[in-house]
């Protein structure tokens, strides 16, 4: 039997939770805290519709995060060009139908089942809804590779794109890394974490039940920060992250730096089982201003470091950014997958979508021969 639940609430913690394994972004609690907060909710864009399939005897078996969109905000698969065209031809692009973590570019689990044929009826399901509801079309966001294929197999429109991540070589600790670099990536890194130093700026790195409230408080004026020098506004709000420090606390790292005794900047992030994922970070400069280098120091090289203490596979710095080759992060392709109603841009869509791919893939085959690191003795 398949339900449709317009809050995360609805469907037990523990029930979803064992289908979506550990990965903190798909989490039970993480996705109630963006709804119970109102980051997530229709008046804001996003109304959740998440799909539940249950067997006969009401037991979960396969559940999807599912969200109707009236905007392209907070999702990193950038289709605006799409709702344009849609609107040059008279037609309506929202509202659509999508399953992704709002306001997170992390790749991870959406189709929550133990085998494909209950993963292909999540899409058939979530497609019917987006017919019978009149959406535009459906999008499944930052799938990982097995549910990208699955659904290119079932008939979707297949996206890619690069993100830069940190991945862990046969590194003891951070010396190792970073001797592992090329000369002038190696002093350039130096260079940027020296001057971060010799402004008198130190760092404490804090998790879980060390982070006070005050902490979390510095920490959403430093984020909030972040978007008012861009002239926008924060999605989410200090309620948003206090409820995520209770419900998942050993999730949480933050980075804060002090100047003088007092915080001036912080970053956070989000532990994984096997990996760390950069979210968010800003500054609050004190009497001295602004400090050159230190972005790089909380948002990279601290992640880096704690990735290599704490025994983790991967460090993902957020989207975009080619800026982070230069400093031990390499290419990783990531995807989308996309079915759209209107036969005519379905089709149109799709011959894009091919050109694009070949774009990404050459652009990506070029950032591989800008890799940071020395060669190999094998090659």
């Amino acid at each position: 039997m398949i339900s449709i639940h317009s809050h995360i609430d609805d469907i037990a913690a523990a029930d979803w939770d064992a289908l979506a394994g550990k990965q903190p972004f798909i989490s039970h609690a993480y996705l109630a805290a963006l709804e119970n907060t109102g980051a997530v909710s229709e008046h804001n864009g996003w109304t959740p519709c998440h799909l539940a399939i249950r067997d006969a005897d009401q037991q979960l078996t396969a559940a999807m995060p599912l969200y109707r969109k009236t905007h392209s905000y907070g999702e990193y698969v950038f289709d605006w060009a799409w709702a344009e065209a849609y609107q040059r031809h008279g037609l309506d692009y929202y509202p659509k139908l999508i399953s992704a973590i709002p306001f997170t570019p992390v790749t991870g689990p959406r189709l929550l089942a133990q085998t494909e044929t209950t993963r292909k009826h999540l899409l058939a399901a979530a497609i019917a809804i987006a017919q019978e509801s009149g959406d535009s079309s459906f999008h499944l966001l930052f799938p990982p590779a097995i549910e990208a294929s699955l659904a290119q197999d079932n008939g979707l429109l297949s996206r890619h794109d690069v993100q830069f991540h940190w991945l862990r070589g046969d590194w003891r600790d951070y010396a190792d890394f970073s001797d592992a670099l090329t000369r002038d990536k190696r002093k350039k890194l130096r260079q940027e974490r020296r001057k971060v130093s010799d402004a008198g700026v130190s760092i404490i790195r804090k998790r879980g039940s060390e982070i006070s409230e005050a902490d979390w408080a510095f920490f959403y004026r430093c984020y909030s920060n972040t978007y008012l020098e861009h002239r926008s506004t924060p999605y989410l709000s200090l309620a948003f992250f206090l409820q995520i420090a209770n419900a998942m606390p050993q999730s949480c790292l933050l980075v804060l730096a002090y100047q003088d005794g007092q915080p001036i900047a912080a970053a956070l992030n989000i532990i994984g089982p096997d990996r760390l994922y950069g979210r968010y970070w800003g500054a609050a400069w004190g009497p001295a201003g602004y400090v050159g280098n230190l972005h790089f120091e909380l948002c990279f090289y601290q992640g880096i470091e704690f990735a290599l203490e704490a025994g983790l596979d991967a460090f993902e710095g957020g989207a975009q950014g080619a800026h982070k080759l230069a400093r031990g992060f390499v290419p990783v392709a990531t995807q989308s997958a996309h079915w759209l109603a209107h036969p005519g841009f379905s089709d149109a869509i799709d011959q894009h979508l091919n050109r694009e791919r070949e774009a990404v893939a050459s652009w990506q085959s070029e950032l591989e021969q800008h890799k940071p690191f020395k060669p190999s003795p094998s090659q």
